[in-house]
Order: structure tokens, then sequence, then C-alpha cells
């Protein structure tokens, strides 16, 4: 049906590979935008935004009592001194550019509880030689007013918290201009007020080698610029670039971001996560979705300003003729499941503003990825139903209670109180920029599945509790149910079989 599979890379072992569905409109490609100077501002409820990057808070200008002082002037004083130090100690690093030994693995192994503050102006400045800044697996590590720039992690790594130590604050930091990922994530982190810009991979990636990542708290910070080096045409189809990208968290707050101007997705769920909150945050101008929620669970999705997203992605996929819906916020096998446990059984998409993106929100399953199967790019991965991965499998699969089981699940998700509106030509497209769907494929693959024909099509569109109502569009929209060639007017999408959208208004003509 022209879906291209995209295939998810990890860093050191092979977590949950995944599934993204591209296509998008008919229009002339234009060059990638300039990451964006400050939010536009048409959207009157908008919220605030964290503009952190052009006004960074200012860090102290004298070393706190107590605190040992780190020369910028002496290089690899900064590791040494932490070191020599016992543990939760506080650094206070002088204005100027710090510098580590000129050895690629010479970064700083902090102890439990230790605090880096940077003075005005204090850079840490790995000089394209040295691979991260922090790393080790102390806990309750604190990093604030530091900026930290030039350093080359390897792809699917990387700079600040290298080890995904749990514990962590990183507070009005500034992690910019470095290869791989600025940031990695452990259990109970804070990353509060931060500048995550023009990394190489990643803004930030959530992904922790060992154990569950729960407790992570993404607020108030400025993400923007990053996949400087555009992984994605680099290995086609690696899934592997974005502004954040979450892996198996479970746990997670969300609120308050500015995720814009990102080369490929502003924020990315992939794989075993649950429990997530997102909300309060400005999406804007990203190249890709602004948010993709896949093989996940679990799910507030609410007031959040989402505006000039996808617009780059869903343009290639429309000259090459793709007819799915590419969406700008795409939840693929993700849906509520009451049995995992989190402060929602369900995924709830509510009181968010969506304006002049490629196409809206999509709902989608492919029908022959499940646990076990051979066309799950998840590979190694089970559904948080199912522990023994070998279970999914002839005869067994094909009764309950492994039928459902086996299967991420696109269910249970109450789309309510959205605005949605779209003006074409501030979009630059005249046709499928402008759809909201429900679908999956029909299942072929592999011959034992219990999923072939239409039974996952039906089950997404017809019986899985997966409901638009109350919502608002402005704009010339459409509507996908079933699979990509079930294309629908308002009447049609609200009428038999599909009721969908009871309560909500349309308004055609009024463009954006």
């Amino acid at each position: 049906m022209g879906i291209k599979w995209r295939h998810r890379a990890l860093p050191a072992v092979p977590l949950a590979l995944a599934l993204l569905a591209a296509t998008g409109c008919e229009s002339t490609p234009g060059a990638r935008p300039e990451p964006a100077a400050a939010p536009s501002t048409s959207t009157a409820t908008a919220p605030s935004v964290a503009r952190v990057c052009a006004e960074p808070e200012a860090g102290p200008a004298k070393a706190p009592a107590g605190a040992v002082t780190v020369d910028s002037t002496v290089t690899g004083d900064l590791a040494a001194k932490t070191k020599s130090n016992p543990p939760n100690t506080t650094f206070w690093l002088r204005p100027g550019r710090h510098r580590l030994e000129p050895d690629r693995y010479a970064q700083v192994i902090p102890k439990k509880g230790n605090r880096y503050l940077g003075a005005p102006g204090a850079v840490l400045d790995g000089r394209k030689t040295n691979q991260y800044a922090f790393g080790g697996t102390a806990r309750d590590v604190t990093i604030r007013h530091l900026t930290v720039r030039g350093f080359v992690a390897p792809h699917n790594e990387g700079v600040v918290n290298h080890d995904s130590a749990d514990g962590w604050v990183i507070e009005h930091a500034t992690i910019r201009n470095n290869s791989g990922a600025g940031l990695m994530a452990g259990a109970r982190q804070r990353v509060r007020a931060s500048c995550l810009r023009d990394n190489g991979q990643y803004g930030m990636n959530a992904y922790k080698a060992k154990g569950r990542i729960s407790g992570l708290v993404v607020e108030g910070n400025e993400i923007t610029g990053n996949n400087t080096d555009d992984w994605e045409r680099r290995r086609e189809g690696c899934g592997c670039t974005g502004g954040v990208k979450f892996w198996a968290v479970d746990g997670a707050d969300v609120r308050g971001n500015w995720v814009h101007d990102n080369r490929g997705a502003g924020l990315w769920a992939d794989t075993n996560n649950n429990d997530f909150r997102i909300e309060d945050n400005v999406l804007e101008a990203n190249d890709g979705a602004a948010l993709i929620y896949e093989t996940s669970y679990n799910a507030v999705i609410r007031k959040n300003t989402i505006r000039r997203n996808n617009r780059v992605e869903g343009r290639r996929a429309a000259d090459r003729g793709d007819n799915f819906p590419f969406a700008t916020v795409y939840l693929s096998e993700s849906g509520g499941e009451p049995r995992v446990r989190a402060r929602t059984d369900k995924i709830e998409i509510y009181r968010n503003v969506l304006e002049d993106n490629w196409s809206g929100i999509t709902l989608w399953e492919n029908a022959d990825r499940f646990c076990n199967s051979p066309a799950n790019t998840s590979s190694g991965d089970c559904t948080l139903l199912v522990k023994d991965t070998d279970r999914c499998a002839r005869p067994g699969i094909g009764r309950a209670p492994l039928y459902a089981d086996c299967r991420w699940k696109t269910q249970r998700v109450d789309i309510h109180h959205n605005r949605f509106v779209l003006d074409p030509s501030a979009v630059g497209c005249t046709v499928k920029c402008d759809r909201m769907a429900v679908l999956a494929n029909y299942g072929t693959y592999p011959d034992w599945s219990p999923y072939q024909g239409e039974r996952v099509a039906e089950a997404i569109t017809r019986g899985q509790h997966n409901r638009w109502h109350d919502n608002v569009y402005v704009g010339p929209w459409k509507f996908v149910a079933h699979d990509p060639s079930r294309v629908l007017d308002f009447g049609q999408w609200q009428g038999t079989p599909y009721r969908q959208d009871a309560g909500s208004t349309f308004r055609a003509r009024d463009g954006g």
C-alpha cells in the first residue's frame, strides 16, 4: 500500500526497533527553514515558551561556600579534582573554556551527590576530541549553569550522563553542538530550563541499557535544531532522530517545553513506554511529526500548541506518491491498557490546538507487527503483557489470551475538545495534507499469523474504542478510516458505520 517501514536504531543493545509509515501531499519541495527565533503568535491561547537558548539564566558569579573551584586555564582540572574529592562535593567552574585531557575517554566521572555549577561564561569544551563530558554510574549528580559543547559521542550514545545513571538533575544548562545525543537519561532524572540545541542526533536520548527509566521529568526546556547530522539520510529508515527519543520509560512528565525546528520528529516515544503526561508544550516547525507515540501505553496529551510541523517529511512523502495519512500526531500500535499500571488507563488527547500542520492525528496498526513476528522491527521485544516472547507462536497465539496480548494495540484512544485548523495555502499543498485517520493494513505475513486479512483494520476502526468527539475543525479536513483508500468527508465520518466526532463542529470554508 505504499507504506514505508522505518527501523529504529538503539545504543549498545538492540532494544525495540519500530515501524513508521510515511506519507504526504502534492506540493513543491522547499528548503528546510532556519530555526525560528521565537514561536509564531497566530494562536492567542498558546502558552508562553521556554526561550532558554537566547536567555539562559546565569550561574553564581562567586564560588558558593565550601565549593571546590575549578580553573579553566588548567587542562583536565575538572576531572582531576572530581577524582581527588569525596562524594557530595560541590564544584564551581570559573568563567572561561574548560578542557579535558586530549584523550577521547577523558570524561569526568562524578561521585554520588556531586554538584557542578558553572559561573557566567563557563564552558566545558570537548574540542571535537573527547567523546563524553560526564559519565559513570554515580547517582544524584547535579549540573547547573554550564555550557557543554564540542563533544563527539558515537551514534546512539550521549555526552552528558553517558551511562544513564539515576537521579541526575540538569538545570539551566546549555548542551549544544555535540555529536550523538546531547544528553542521556536515567530513572528519576530532572531536566529543567535547559537548552538542548544543534546536537548531531538527539537533544536527549532517554535510554537505559539495563532496567527501566521511571519518574522522568522534562520541563521548561528549549529543544531545537537537533539531528544536524541528518541520520535518516545517512541510514535510511533508522528511525533514530529528532528532538527527544524515549525508550521503555515508565512514567514521564513532559511539560512546558518549546520543541521546535528539529530535523525529524519533535518528541518520539518508541517501544514499551508507559504513563506519559505531555502537556503545555509548544511543538513547532519540526521537519517530521510533532509527536510520535509508538508501541507504547497509557498517556495524557493535553493543552499543547502544535503548529507548522511535518511539512518537510510530509511533502517528501507526497512527492513519492504515498497515500498514507502521515500525521503530525502519530499513534502507532499504542493505546490504553488497564492491566499496565499508570495514572490513566487510556490515551487521552484533549484541549490541544493543532494549526497549519501537515495533517492531523493518525491512529495506526500494522497487522503484521506483533511479538515474535519476523515483521516486527522491535526485534527481541514483546508487549508488556507477555514476558516470554516465545509464547507468541503457534498454536497458542491463535486463541485467548495470547491472541490479544501478543499485539501492541491502538485502542482506548479518546480525542476530544481539540481545535484543528488548516489553511492549505499556509502549508503549501492542495491534497493529502488534510487528513485525520484511523486505519491498518491488510494482514499477510507471516504465514502462521492469526491476524491476516482485514481483522486488524476492522478492530482498530470499529472494535477497539477509538473515539473522536467534541472537536472543532476549521478548514477543508478529510478523514481516513479502515485503510488508506477510504477517504471520507465530514458527513461520512460522522455517519454509519464510523460514527466519529459526535458533538464536533466543522467549518470547511473558513480556511486557517
